[in-house]
């Protein structure tokens, strides 16, 4: 499955700007875009943020000996002393590197510095091949998978990709993970714009030049609903509705539904009068 051609895009870095770049439902789809340069890391990251959330959770940093060399190339890349958790401190985004071993056609998860997960751990994920990482995804092994080694198989050095994804979650937290809670329980139509939060993931992937090693970057922005303009609440709702069965039970999708419906109609109404 081919990248999309043309100029490069900035998707932006921020939830309104990402979720036109992001899944609108129906099948599964790459979806990335070419990026420049000046477009691939938040410009102005919060590092005081990023050194709190990795010093109170260690297991958000997990290497693997193969991740050694292609850990030190990009914190040189990124003018950074050290390796790939030094790298991830000094940006905004969550920084991941895949590789593949001789003999094997697949890439595997050998480094991964995650402050912010949504519903993952990287304990979980570390040495899983590329199919098993996404396994949780409905739909990813009909849809996407073969598309997905395709095009990691043939990405070069130099280029940028980008892509955006979303998420409605119960809190504001930068870091999100699974854990026994009731979501959505006391969301309703005029509660959603303080109750629900959009969370998208800015992600990106590029070619170390010199390991070989590819880097998957994920940059979280949060928002509540009541923050959003009132076409982003439309597009979430719209969104949510067409997530097809399986994946919207994975994201809880329907314990929410009524009330984003509800509330995106509230917006809509308060839009025109």
């Amino acid at each position: 499955m081919a990248a999309a051609k043309g100029d490069a895009v900035n998707l932006g870095f921020s939830v309104p700007e990402l979720l036109p770049h992001a899944r609108s439902g129906g099948r599964l789809k790459i979806g990335l875009r070419a990026l420049g340069e000046g477009e691939w890391l938040q410009p102005n990251p919060d590092l005081a943020a990023r050194a709190a959330a990795f010093e109170a959770y260690p297991g958000s940093v997990m290497l693997t000996p193969e991740a050694q060399a292609p850990g030190a190339e990009l914190a040189a890349m990124l003018g950074v002393t050290g390796a790939l958790p030094d790298a991830a401190r000094a940006c905004h985004e969550d920084m991941c590197l895949l590789t593949r071993t001789p003999g094997e056609d697949i890439y595997r998860l050998i480094g991964a510095a995650v402050a912010y997960p949504t519903d993952w751990t990287v304990a979980d994920k570390m040495g899983l091949p590329l199919a098993a990482l996404h396994g949780p995804i409905h739909g990813y092994a009909e849809q996407l998978a073969t598309g997905v080694d395709r095009f990691m198989a043939k990405l070069k050095a130099g280029p940028i990709y980008g892509r955006g994804n979303w998420f409605i979650v119960d809190d504001g937290a930068l870091r999100h993970l699974p854990g026994p809670r009731a979501r959505f329980a006391k969301v309703m139509p005029d509660n959603a714009g303080e109750t629900l939060f959009a969370r998208c993931e800015r992600q990106t992937l590029r070619r170390l030049p010199e390991t070989g090693a590819i880097l998957f970057t994920i940059g979280v922005y949060v928002q509540p609903l009541g923050a959003l303009p009132s076409s982003s609440v439309r597009w979430l709702s719209q969104a949510a509705q067409a997530i097809p069965p399986g994946e919207r039970e994975r994201r809880g999708i329907g314990a929410y539904l009524p009330a984003l419906i509800g509330y995106a109609n509230m917006r809509e109404t308060e839009k025109v009068q």
